[in-house]
Parts: structure tokens; C-alpha cells; sequence
């Protein structure tokens, strides 16, 4: 039987100085300030039991939410239905729409820029963006972020 993974969200300043220092030592990492966990530990003042102890388990709050998220800009032709038909798309594939933004349509053509979660996501990232490409009435479309 798997257990369940439970989350807390916990204020920086009341975290024990091990985990504390760990998540300090795991930025050095991450920046490409040391090159080896040892380095990164004897620089916080830790010990690489507790360091092995803690890394896995911990993650900053906006890492864990942006590796989910994914923006996407495409081209849309100004007709009835069509965006109807990308945002039942991205429901199909298991996305979810987060955030949606349209400009103006100019010569028939609107741009749009959308952020979807994509946690549940059915397909690749590169099928969903294949996959939007073909879809009636859209043109050009891009990844450009995700986490």
C-alpha cells in the first residue's frame, strides 16, 4: 500500500537549523556556487548525513508550483468558436487553463498567450504543442516557459 505524500507550508523562520541549512546548501548547488555536496555542506555548517537526511524532501514553494505550469503563445483566426475549440483541447489532454490573455484581433488575427497546469497532462509537452497546431484556425504556437 503506497502511502500518501502530505505537504505543509511552513514559515522559513520557525524551520529547524538542519533543514534550514539544508535548503541553504541546496541553493549553493543549484547556483553552480560549489561543485560537490561536500563543498556545500562545509560552507553551511552541516553534516552530510543530515544533508542526505533532508534533500529529497525538501522544495521551495514556487520551484513545486512553476515545474507544472507551461505558457504558450499562438496566433488564432478571429472567428466564432475557435477558441472555444483550443480551450476543449486542452481539457481533453488533461490541462488546465490558468491563465488567458488576447489581444486585439488585427487583420482577422489574434494573438493569445496561455498558461496551463499541467500536472495531469495525457501527452508530451511537444505532442500538446503538435497537437494545437492543428486545430482549425490556429497558427503558430510556442512554448515559451514552463518549470
Amino acid at each position: 500500500m503506497k502511502r500518501e505524500e502530505k505537504f505543509y507550508l511552513i514559515r522559513s523562520d520557525i524551520l529547524p537549523e538542519s533543514i534550514a541549512k539544508t535548503i541553504e546548501a541546496k541553493k549553493l548547488l543549484e547556483a553552480g556556487e560549489v561543485d560537490t555536496v561536500n563543498e556545500a555542506v562545509e560552507r553551511v555548517g552541516l553534516s552530510r548525513s543530515a544533508f542526505y537526511k533532508y534533500k529529497d524532501g525538501i522544495f521551495p514553494f514556487n520551484a513545486m508550483m512553476s515545474e507544472k505550469i507551461m505558457t504558450i503563445t499562438f496566433s488564432l483566426e478571429h472567428r466564432s468558436g475557435y477558441l472555444s475549440k483550443v480551450l476543449q483541447y486542452v481539457a481533453e489532454q488533461g490541462g488546465n487553463v490558468l491563465t488567458i490573455n488576447q489581444t486585439i484581433p488585427l487583420q482577422g488575427i489574434a494573438n493569445i498567450s496561455m498558461s496551463v497546469d499541467m500536472a495531469h497532462l495525457k501527452v508530451s509537452s511537444t505532442e500538446f504543442l503538435e497537437g494545437l497546431q492543428e486545430i482549425n484556425g490556429v497558427r503558430k504556437a510556442m512554448i515559451v516557459g514552463r518549470g
